[in-house]
């Protein structure tokens, strides 16, 4: 289902799974405190073979490694990509700066790396910069050259350059720094990348069992594998890859989640119970503000919910409703433990809950209907049919039927490695984050919030935001921030207010559409326009963007047709 992005698209794993593992080795804990947050965008082939063309990600890749590997906050290729999509940009664009600052601004990002490289088949150049975003500066290039078969130590060094350049006392040396890099074969690498830009499944399960081969204790191959099956709900095969990534592993969160999804896909919900419980527990206990992520507690409550813990499953899935108001999966599986408890009352509460959150998805409207019905009140029934018909047309609702209740259950498979803090690649960042907030940085107040937010304590997250406006009145992140609080607190005008003072700091497609998305909660339809207007102005393909738009254009045309 559309939503908004809840913190600002993902963030790198490395900032997830560090902290559930708790177990860096003794050079990771020696990695020097984090810069601030980078965004890497591909390296462009300014020369080289198109039969190179796979270093272009493959070098933002490993630009990714290498800096979260020294202790960097770092942005994950899959949320640079999801920022390319939601602007309607070609994965293999060639930006302006203009647009890789913009971009790096509605992340939130401090630095944005990018580059090109050369070769003649035998010799390699490697070029780099780095880009501030606030305020906006750019470094000098950095360069590195060396035989092509000697890739990995020229982009270490130049890596090193980059991170030495931008801090003057940054206290690495080469050899340092270098130390910090795990080794990696370059035809594994190769073969991984490879993978990676493969469209095909086959393709991509070819590239990536060479690169494991290659590598075999590397276990990114092997996650990668196991997503592979995963996506094809190929469990058999999925689990033996996903069960290669370790504890200390950077993808290990996803890897134990996606095991639990296929546990529950497999109808083996002890098991699954078992892993979403434990997993829970490791982040809560291990995170810097123990936050419970809504995609875990909804799994965990269907595996109770499945075992007949009924109770016990509806506390689990009325919690991550709490955390994610916006989300209508949540409210319909809490209605479908309802029905299940022949509970239709408090069911046709929840399904309408749903619909209230998701007011266009007809299968939400079908089973507040068919609980109404249940329970006995056919006037309500017939009334919520009639609405339904006349928001969405005619033959719109699918039928329910008892014997499909179950299918109908809405299994999280994806974890949104957003909603997991920033400040937890190594004890020593997260003490420098906490340095930084006590000394009243903004970055660091702001990233507070964010965190306390997604543990739901809007309080000391509204504290956290308010003394970043403090220190900067005009910080949009922060008035972005505060207008998430007054919307989850149902305080629609204040949070219009917070979402109009990030826009009148920072022109945003996002905090056009998500106030498109209040006005259409309080009807305020041709305000609702004018937002997704502007949105689509700044980003011409927002999908999020269009496809409101184009709800509310069809609600206006059956409204004129009557």
């Amino acid at each position: 289902m559309p939503r908004n992005s809840r913190f600002f698209l993902m963030i790198c794993a490395a900032l997830a799974v560090c902290s559930v593992a708790n177990a860096q080795t003794s050079a990771r804990n020696s990695a020097p405190k984090a810069q601030g947050i980078f965004l890497v965008f591909p390296f462009e082939n300014a020369g080289a073979s198109p039969r190179l063309d796979w270093l272009s990600e493959g070098l933002e890749e490993l630009t990714i490694q290498r800096l979260s590997a020294a202790g960097q906050q770092v942005y994950s290729h899959a949320g640079r990509a999801a920022e390319l999509d939601r602007y309607g940009l070609p994965q293999s664009a060639r930006l302006s700066h203009a647009t890789m600052l913009r971009i790096g601004a509605e992340l939130d990002a401090d630095y944005v790396i990018f580059g090109k490289f050369a070769s003649d088949g035998t010799s390699l150049t490697l070029q780099a910069r780095i880009l501030r975003v606030n305020p906006p500066g750019l470094q000098p290039i950095d360069q590195e050259s060396g035989k092509l078969d000697s890739l990995m130590d020229i982009h270490t060094k130049l890596v090193w350059r980059l991170l030495s350049g931008n801090d003057r006392a940054y206290p690495l040396s080469f050899a340092e720094f270098a130390k910090l890099q795990p080794p990696l074969r370059l035809d594994s690498f190769e073969h991984y990348i490879r993978g990676l830009l493969a469209t095909e499944d086959d393709a991509k399960i070819r590239e990536f069992r060479e690169a494991s081969r290659l590598e075999p204790d590397w276990p990114d191959p092997s996650f990668a594998l196991g997503q592979v099956y995963y996506g094809r709900r190929e469990c058999e095969s999925a689990l033996p890859w996903l069960g290669k990534v370790p504890r200390t592993n950077l993808r290990y969160a996803e890897a134990v989640f996606s095991t639990g999804v296929c546990r529950l896909w497999m109808d083996q919900p002890d098991k699954a119970e078992s892993i979403f419980l434990s997993l829970q527990e490791a982040l809560k206990d291990n995170l810097v503000s123990g936050a419970d992520l809504p995609e875990i507690l909804n799994n965990l409550g269907l595996a109770r919910a499945r075992q007949g813990k009924s109770e016990e499953g509806i506390a689990a899935l009325r919690r991550a409703a709490e955390l994610d108001p916006e989300e209508d999966d949540y409210p319909v599986n809490l209605g479908l433990v309802s029905l299940r408890m022949n509970d239709f009352a408090r069911a046709a509460d929840e399904f309408r809950d749903a619909v209230e959150r998701e007011p266009e998805t007809a299968e939400d409207r079908s089973l507040l209907i068919f609980a109404l019905n249940k329970a006995g009140k056919k006037e309500e029934a017939d009334e919520e049919k009639d609405s339904a018909t006349e928001a969405l047309g005619p033959g719109a609702l699918p039928t329910v039927k008892p014997d499909s209740l179950a299918k109908m259950e809405r299994v999280k498979a994806e974890l949104d490695t957003s909603a997991l803090q920033l400040e937890n690649l190594a004890p020593q960042t997260a003490n420098a984050a906490s340095a930084d907030s006590a000394s009243g940085s903004t970055a660091a107040l702001v990233r507070r919030g964010r965190q306390e937010l997604s543990a739901g304590r809007l309080d000391t997250a509204e504290a956290a935001f308010r003394a970043a406006l403090a220190a900067d009145s005009g910080d949009a992140s922060a008035h972005r921030g505060l207008a998430d609080i007054a919307r989850r607190k149902n305080k629609l005008d204040d949070a219009v207010k917070e979402l109009q003072a990030a826009l009148a700091r920072r022109d945003s497609a996002v905090d056009h559409v998500s106030l498109a998305r209040i006005y259409i909660e309080q009807r305020k339809l041709d305000l609702a326009r004018t937002e997704l207007d502007r949105a689509l102005k700044l980003a011409p393909n927002y999908a999020e963007a269009k496809q409101l738009l184009g709800h509310l254009q069809a609600a206006k045309s059956n409204g004129a047709a009557k």
